[in-house]
C-alpha cells in the first residue's frame, strides 16, 4: 500500500490539566483517529521531535505513545519512512465508525431548506456524459492535439513565473491574451472590439452566469432557442429569469414569434453561426430583425459562439456583433472546443459601456483565471499555433462528419434523420415518432456510446425525439462501431 507522505500535523488535542498522564491522552487520541479513519493505514505521522514541539510538550511522552501504540498494532516504523499507521489494525481494536450513529436530517426537524436556486442547479443525470469515446458532445479530437508543443509552453512559462504572475490578477484578463483575442476575432469573426472590451472567463458557462446576474434583475425575461443550449437555461434559471421558448426553423430563432409572446423580455440567447443543437445558421434577415428589436426594445443579445471556428460548406459567417450598430450585443468565446475543455479558459466581449460592470461581476465569482494557461495561450496565438491547429482540426471534423454519415447510413438508414452538418464537432438527428430518445440514449449508455437526446434541450415539449452525436472526439473505428452499437438500441 502507498504511504502518504507527512509533512502535515494532526489536530491533536491534549488537556494540560488532566489527571490522565500525557503518553496516555497521546495514545488514546491516536487509537480514536486510527479506527475512525481519520488516519488511514500506511499514512505516515509526524516524528516524535516534531509533534513534541508542536504541543509544546517534552519529547518523553510522545515517545512513551508511539511505543505503546506500536506495541498494540496501531502503528509501526519502515526503514527510511518513519513512522506510519498499521496497515493491517488488528480486528478486535477497531471500532466501527458506524457505532456513533449519525444524526439524519429528519430527527432535526424535518429536511433542511436550501434556496430555490439551489433547487434550478439540479438536472437529470446525463448518463450519456459517462464515456469518453463515441459521441461525447462537446468533446474535442483530444489525440490529435500538440500535447508536447503545449506542454513545452506551460513549463517555459512555469519556470520562469514572475512575481506580478503569482499574484492576483487582473478580473478582466491577462492584457496580452486579450490583445491576442481581439485581434484574433477580428480577423476571424468580423467582431469590432479592442482588448479594454475583452473579459477572460473559464469559459462560455461562467460567461453566461456573469451575463446573467450583470444584465438581469430576478423575474426578467428572457427568449430562449426552443430546442436550446440546456447550460444557458441553467445559468439564466439561477439568476432568476424566466424563460420564453421562441422556436426555431430553418432560418434559426422565430423573431416575429418572439415578439408575440415574449413582450418586454430583458435578452435573448441565441446560437446563431451554429444553432445549438440542431444546426442551423441564423439568416441575414433574421439577424436583421433581431438587432432591430433589440435596439427598440433596450434589450440585450447573448451570442454564443461557441464552435464558429469549424464550418464546412461555405465561408464562415461573420458575427452578429460585428454588425451591430447599436452595442446591444454581448459575444461569448470558448478554448473548450478548440483546444481542450480541461484549460478552462474563454472570453466575452463586453460593450464599453458595461466593462465596469462586468469587471465587478467577475470579481465577485472567483476573481480572475490561471495567469500560467493564460500566459501559455497567449503565446500559442502569437507564434501561430493556434491558427495552424485551427486548420488542420477543420480537416479531420470534416473526415469524421463524413465518416458518422456513412456508419448512419450503413447501420440505421432511416430510422435517424440528419439535420444540422454544416459546421461544428457534432450532428443531431430526428427519431421516427414515438420513439424515446432519453430511454435510447440510456440504453446506449451500457452499450458504452454517449448520444445526447434532444428532448431536454426543449423548454415546451417537443413532438419529435431526437439524438446528437458529437464526433470530435472519435476516431473512425470508434465512429463506426459506435452507430453499430447505437442500432442495437432500437
Amino acid at each position: 500500500m502507498q504511504r502518504i507522505p507527512a509533512g502535515f500535523l494532526p489536530p491533536v488535542a491534549m488537556d494540560m490539566g488532566s489527571d490522565s498522564p500525557m503518553y496516555q491522552q497521546l495514545s488514546d487520541w491516536f487509537r480514536r483517529a486510527i479506527s475512525s479513519g481519520q488516519l488511514r493505514p500506511g499514512q505516515r505521522v509526524p516524528s516524535t521531535r516534531s509533534l513534541a514541539n508542536e504541543l509544546g510538550i517534552s519529547r518523553i511522552p510522545v515517545l512513551g505513545a508511539y511505543e505503546q501504540l506500536q506495541a498494540e498494532g496501531f502503528l509501526e516504523t519502515f526503514t527510511g519512512a518513519g513512522t506510519c499507521v498499521a496497515r493491517a489494525i488488528p480486528s478486535d481494536m477497531t471500532m466501527e465508525r458506524s457505532k456513533a450513529p449519525r444524526l439524519q436530517p429528519a430527527a432535526r426537524g424535518g429536511s433542511r431548506r436550501t434556496s430555490l436556486r439551489a433547487a434550478q442547479m439540479h438536472t437529470p443525470e446525463p448518463t450519456w456524459l459517462a464515456n469518453m469515446g463515441a459521441f461525447r458532445v462537446g468533446l474535442p479530437a483530444l489525440d490529435a492535439f500538440p500535447t508536447a508543443l503545449w506542454s513545452k509552453l506551460v513549463s517555459r512559462h512555469a519556470r520562469h513565473l514572475s512575481l506580478e504572475a503569482m499574484g492576483y490578477g487582473d478580473p478582466m484578463g491577462h492584457l496580452p491574451l486579450r490583445e491576442a483575442i481581439a485581434e484574433y476575432l477580428g480577423a476571424s469573426r468580423a467582431v469590432r472590439c479592442d482588448a479594454s472590451q475583452i473579459l477572460i472567463t473559464t469559459g462560455s458557462q461562467q460567461a453566461l452566469q456573469i451575463c446573467a446576474h450583470v444584465l438581469l434583475d430576478p423575474g426578467e425575461r428572457v427568449w430562449m432557442e426552443d430546442p436550446g443550449y440546456s447550460g444557458a437555461h441553467q445559468a439564466l434559471r439561477t439568476a432568476g429569469a424566466e424563460l420564453v421558448p421562441v422556436p426555431v426553423d430553418a432560418e434559426g430563432i422565430d423573431v416575429a414569434h418572439g415578439a408575440r409572446v415574449g413582450a418586454g423580455a430583458r435578452a435573448v440567447y441565441i446560437s446563431p453561426s451554429h444553432q445549438f443543437p440542431l444546426g442551423m445558421a441564423m439568416s441575414a434577415s433574421r439577424r436583421m430583425q433581431l438587432l432591430h428589436w433589440a435596439a427598440h426594445n433596450d434589450a440585450w443579445i447573448i451570442e454564443d459562439d461557441y464552435d464558429s471556428e469549424y464550418r464546412f460548406g461555405s465561408r464562415p459567417l461573420s458575427s452578429l456583433q460585428g454588425t451591430d450598430t447599436h452595442e446591444r450585443v454581448i459575444y461569448l468565446g470558448t478554448f473548450s472546443k478548440v483546444m481542450f475543455p480541461a484549460l478552462r479558459l474563454g472570453y466575452a466581449v463586453v460593450p464599453p459601456d458595461l466593462v465596469a460592470d462586468f469587471q465587478a461581476g467577475r470579481d465577485a465569482i472567483d476573481t480572475f483565471s490561471s495567469m500560467l494557461y493564460q500566459s501559455a495561450m497567449t503565446e500559442f496565438i502569437r507564434e501561430g499555433h493556434f491558427a495552424r491547429h485551427i486548420r488542420s482540426m477543420r480537416t479531420l471534423y470534416m473526415e469524421r462528419r463524413v465518416a458518422v454519415h456513412d456508419a448512419i447510413r450503413k447501420y440505421l438508414g432511416e430510422r435517424l434523420q440528419v439535420i444540422g452538418t454544416e459546421a461544428g464537432m457534432q450532428l443531431a438527428g430526428l427519431l421516427p415518432h414515438g420513439v424515446d430518445d432519453v430511454a435510447v440514449s440510456r440504453k446506449a449508455a451500457t452499450k458504452g456510446v454517449s448520444v445526447r437526446p434532444l428532448t431536454p434541450c426543449y423548454i415546451e415539449p417537443p413532438q419529435r425525439g431526437g439524438l446528437i452525436l458529437g464526433y470530435g472526439g472519435a476516431n473512425l473505428l470508434q465512429i463506426d462501431e459506435g452507430v453499430r452499437r447505437l442500432a442495437e438500441c432500437f
